[in-house]
């Protein structure tokens, strides 16, 4: 048995050229193994050294990224799906492994090249059709393994490919669904009845939240899956996007007003979360979380400041200290202290019992964290209890009305097993943004109208303005230009930002069509005009600028 530790550490299996006599075939023998000497196989892996592990997972890692390189003309089709599904499956037995050791990093099974290799689309339809009992019979030189049988190894951009392919194929069937229900209808002769292929949504601007609720719930399920546009009453506007951006942008600002009391803001970190007491119908958090899984599912990024732990929620991923300590840093640090305090007079310094003072509209309320909690008190001994009560209160226990109907208004949309995939981290990401930013990217993607092009003057003193600005400038930039400081998963590229020159004189200020990531820029003298101009337009940012 130990020969299946020590091979992976000689020099010839991590040459490219010994991939397919050696590093595979040793791949497809511990693939062989029964039951019992797997089992002891990946005992040994979960007591080896990080480092250890972390090799074998990049030597088959590599392979992967050469079978998928050299597939049209490295080898036959049953060759190559043979050799790739052993080292898929190889992988997929070690990050079984790592689920229950964490030697290393979930995104350590990454292969990035993999969005670049594969049609993830294409490969994505065949994996669903092959879900829906559907066999597709391959052509002669299509293999017939599916990469998305192993999701564990795609990147984030690769899930949200799939989550994209997943939203447009649930869409699809839902306008198809629809226009099959009109042909049926004219039929009848009762077109009264046929059916709209989007879901569109008539809202007035003064009554946003209500006409928001009033659409939603004369709509099915089914409904959700369409595409969306929105309607402002009065307005003429054609929504190809920018219309939508808008309805989420008033909308979930609206219902995140402090007035309403359904979220509290916690100063240390600027993040949200539930209030413990709310005066608000259930039906307003159902919305929200309407509104998040409509965002997702038309590739929106909307700016809502809620802390990793609501996306570890929607995956069934326990709350822990370090999510306190997001949220509330000083009491996160305060019950870290509770745990690491050597001394055995715990009950003397720390004076706790497992209830909490919890302000409420401005009082305090004593709240118990077990039944009778305040009659027990804090000791060295239960003081990990303690802990654990503390933060399942917080996030659980006092919250649980206000979160199931925002969970199931997101799962209505964004429910299935293709939401599985993601971890909580890529979850935030595909709601919110990333924050992997690339400036150059942004200026590179940038598109130009009227008279500016990137040779012209004032688009270059632009450029130089900017990148000379501090971190914290260029993310206000981004809020006022877009509506939000970070970016879409994709990357910069995808934001595509256009600069318009306009005839108005360099004493005016630029201008953000936030809905449209337009910015209209005038034709400044210089440099100095251009940088005190645009700061003051960033610094005079307050909401959201929906010229």
């Amino acid at each position: 048995m130990r020969i299946y530790i020590i091979l992976p550490e000689f020099p010839l299996l991590q040459d490219s050229k010994y991939y397919i006599t050696l590093t595979l075939p040793l791949a497809m023998a511990i693939l062989r193994l029964d039951t019992n000497p797997s089992k002891v196989l990946d005992n040994w892996w979960s007591q080896v050294c990080p480092e250890y592990f972390f090799r074998l997972i990049d030597l088959y890692k590599g392979a992967v990224v050469y079978l998928l390189n050299g597939r049209k003309t490295l080898l036959i089709p049953v060759l190559f799906t043979s050799y790739i599904t052993a080292a898929l499956r190889l992988l997929e037995k070690m990050h079984k492994v790592n689920v229950k050791v964490q030697h290393v990093d979930h995104d350590k099974f990454y292969i990035p090249e993999i969005s670049s290799l594969v049609d993830i689309q294409e490969d994505y339809l065949m994996w669903f059709l092959n879900q829906a009992g559907l066999k597709v019979r391959p052509s002669i030189m299509q293999d017939s393994v599916t990469i998305c049988s192993y999701p564990f190894v795609f990147d984030a951009q690769a899930k949200t490919k799939m989550l994209q392919t997943d939203a447009e194929l649930q869409m699809q069937v839902a306008i198809n669904g629809a226009n099959l229900q009109n042909v049926f209808m004219l039929l009848s002769l009762e077109p009264m009845l046929a059916k709209n292929p989007y879901l569109v949504l008539h809202v007035r601007r003064t009554s946003l939240v209500a006409d928001a609720l009033r659409e939603l719930s004369i709509h099915s399920d089914i409904d959700l899956k369409k595409p969306l546009k929105v309607i402002f009453d009065g307005e003429e506007a054609v929504d190809d996007g920018g219309v939508t951006k808008e309805f989420f942008l008033l909308l979930l600002k609206e219902l995140l007003n402090p007035i309403y009391g359904m979220f509290t803001v916690y100063p240390d970190s600027n993040l949200l979360w539930f209030s413990d007491i709310c005066f608000v119908e259930h039906n307003w958090f159902h919305l929200i979380g309407i509104m998040c899984g409509l965002a997702i599912y038309n590739f929106t990024v909307v700016d809502l400041h809620f802390p990793l732990v609501l996306y570890k929620k929607l995956l069934n991923v326990p709350a822990t200290l370090e999510d306190l300590k997001e949220l509330s840093p000083t009491e996160g640090r305060s019950l870290q202290e509770l745990l690491d305090y050597p001394a055995e007079d715990v009950e003397e310094t720390f004076c706790l019992n497992f209830a909490i003072l919890r302000e409420s509209y401005g009082l305090m309320e004593m709240k118990p964290l077990v039944p009778g909690g305040d009659k027990i008190t804090v000791n060295r001994d239960n003081r990990k209890e303690f802990v654990d009560s503390y933060v399942n209160y917080v996030f659980n226990q006092s919250i649980q009305e206000w979160y199931e109907a925002f969970s199931t208004g997101f799962l209505k949309v964004c429910g299935g097993k293709i939401l599985e995939l993601f971890q909580p981290s890529e979850l935030r990401a595909m709601v919110v943004g990333s924050s992997n930013y690339n400036w150059q990217e942004l200026e590179e993607s940038a598109v130009y109208k009227g008279e500016y092009t990137t040779a012209h003057p004032t688009v270059r003193m632009f450029w130089e303005t900017f990148h000379e600005f501090p971190l914290e400038k260029k993310k206000r930039f981004l809020l006022f230009l877009t509506g939000s400081d970070r970016i879409p998963i994709y990357g910069m590229s995808s934001l595509h930002i256009i600069i318009q020159s306009i005839s108005s004189g360099e004493d005016h200020l630029p201008v953000a069509h936030t809905c449209y990531n337009l910015l209209d820029l005038p034709k400044y003298s210089s440099k100095e005009i251009l940088r005190k101009k645009l700061t003051q337009a960033i610094d005079h940012y307050e909401g959201f600028s929906l010229v």
